[in-house]
């Protein structure tokens, strides 16, 4: 029988430095240690999305935080999904739809479209929901010019934006994996 579980959003300065924490070693385990300082910096300065159970412990996580990205000519300020991930132990329980439907409706509601960089684990779930992979080329514009991220082609999915989904997405620079 599925626990009760309640969902709560709040924008990173909303949140203490304990629950900041207790957030961060919940990424560092659900990801299993490969969640690396830069990961958090990325995952800071937007809306969060909480699941928690009937205890308090947490349950699920994940953030949308803004973004510069560049294609066909034209800037567009997005919002870029973050952090997402679900307690192991409570996995398939459709915690992860609720995280991501609530992120969806942060986009829709504030930016003009949505990016993120789906794991092969949590690409089927984004597919579902209607995200689409990016079909055209990925890079960075970094402080050496632009940096092609062949690697992340394929695996960079988008909600709404530009049509159609063919040349590449110039992201802005940040410090540790690109995206």
């Amino acid at each position: 029988m599925t626990r009760p579980a309640t969902l709560h959003t709040a924008h990173t300065h909303e949140l203490t430095p304990p629950l900041l924490d207790g957030i961060r070693a919940f990424l560092d385990t659900a990801f299993d240690g490969d969640f690396a300082d830069e990961d958090w910096d990325h995952t800071m300065g937007g809306v969060h999305v909480l699941v928690r159970g009937d205890g308090g412990d947490l349950l699920a996580h994940g953030a949308v935080v803004p973004r510069r990205v560049v294609h066909a000519d034209r800037s567009y300020r997005i919002g870029y999904v973050e952090g997402v991930a679900v307690r192991a132990d409570r996995r398939r329980e459709g915690l992860g739809g609720r995280v991501t439907a609530a992120l969806e409706g942060v986009i829709d509601g504030a930016y003009a479209f949505g990016a993120l960089s789906a794991s092969e684990a949590g690409a089927g779930l984004y597919a579902s929901r209607g995200w689409e992979v990016w079909r055209g080329g990925i890079a960075a514009l970094g402080p050496r010019g632009l940096l092609p991220l062949p690697d992340e082609e394929g695996s960079t999915y988008v909600r709404g934006g530009p049509e159609p989904r063919a040349g590449a997405l110039i992201f802005d620079w940040r410090d540790g994996d690109i995206l």
